[in-house]
């Protein structure tokens, strides 16, 4: 995609994944630190929020510090199952895009009244509950979203739990400026007419590889992009028992395929059922590929640059409005506080 032609520029959601790379690029990793004492008395770090918010921040997050020396353990989940977790040990940090979602400004309430003395939250915009209700937040540079689905505010959020666990092991966070040239090449892409075909026709689109928040959060940006059916099969779940429900035409993105794996995905998958396997990775596969450069440190980035490039000329194609989607709402379930209850005349 590119800002020259109509039909791309003509939406806020490509604009502003194409700001992407310029926040990558002029990201501050110093912007963690404020939060790195109230690591002293804690155990661990918990991540919470919903939907894009949590997804490949959180996930991105547990899945770089698990393949470190340095193990500080880092959770996730969703608000409404956190409120019946003992966070007391974890500096717990809860994103909104919108600094408004009510199952955040419900868990951030929860902890306060329990006397949780570590409860920051992540937030897209100013002066919002969330920053209200917990004891400090940070509140991202990459302004305001138009679009329904996000994907600069996902990639920021990401940024600064990365910056936050490397703060925490004492290592620095280079090489950005080279990421960002790499995520525009990415954006920018030509993707091929062939799976864009397939994309197209596909009833279902199946997203598989590593539960690092790449193909968990693709298979939601599938939804609100191209409103087609999608989910998120973790690891080689494709091969243990769904193919049972797969169809032949169905699309199966493998986000960084395994290699021993491979032959397998072709036997039972592409032969067997009928699927059309897509691969994005940094080399060519027996699949159709989606080659990305090798991004190191910053691979899932790319990759996640890869699929919103393969979602957007996927949702051009099919002739939707990629700012508007018919039932989802920027704010999935937006916090409105209970109203003053009302006095009984004459009751003291």
């Amino acid at each position: 995609m590119n800002l020259t032609e109509k039909k791309f520029n003509k939406f806020a959601l490509v604009r502003e994944m194409m700001e992407t790379p310029g926040i990558v690029k002029s990201f501050r990793p110093e912007s963690s630190i404020p939060f790195i004492p109230a690591f002293k008395k804690k155990k661990g770090l918990f991540l919470t929020g919903e939907g894009s918010s949590r997804l490949f921040p959180a996930k991105r997050a547990i899945f770089a510090n698990l393949r470190k020396e340095f193990l500080l353990p880092v959770l996730t989940e969703g608000c409404t199952q956190a409120l019946e977790y003992n966070l007391k040990d974890f500096v717990v940090f809860a994103a909104s895009n919108s600094g408004q979602t009510k199952e955040v400004i419900r868990l951030v309430e929860k902890l306060k009244k329990k006397k949780h003395d570590a409860v920051f939250g992540l937030t897209a915009n100013k002066n919002t509950k969330l920053e209200e209700f917990a004891h400090a937040a940070h509140v991202l540079k990459c302004g305001k979203e138009d679009a329904v689905a996000a994907t600069k505010s996902v990639v920021e959020q990401a940024l600064f739990y990365d910056s936050l666990l490397r703060a925490l092991r004492g290592a620095k966070m280079t090489g950005l400026r080279k990421a960002a040239s790499q995520m525009e090449e990415v954006l920018t892409a030509k993707i091929d007419k062939k799976i864009i075909a397939m994309m197209h026709d596909a009833e279902m689109i199946w997203f598989a590889g590593r539960d690092n928040g790449v193909a968990a959060e693709l298979a939601l940006k599938t939804n609100e992009i191209t409103r087609k059916k999608s989910g998120f099969l973790e690891g080689t779940f494709a091969l243990h028992g769904i193919e049972e429900v797969m169809n032949r035409g169905d699309v199966l993105i493998w986000v960084d395929p395994f290699e021993h794996d491979r032959d397998k995905f072709m036997e039972c998958i592409v032969k067997g059922v009928g699927v059309n396997v897509i691969a994005i990775s940094d080399e060519k596969t027996d699949f159709p590929t989606i080659v990305i450069p090798k991004g190191g440190d910053y691979a899932e980035y790319l990759q996640l640059a890869a699929g919103w490039n393969l979602l957007v000329d996927t949702g051009i194609a099919l002739n939707i409005d990629l700012d508007h989607p018919v039932r989802a709402r920027k704010v999935g379930n937006e916090y409105v506080a209970d109203a003053p209850a009302a006095h009984t005349m004459g009751k003291k």
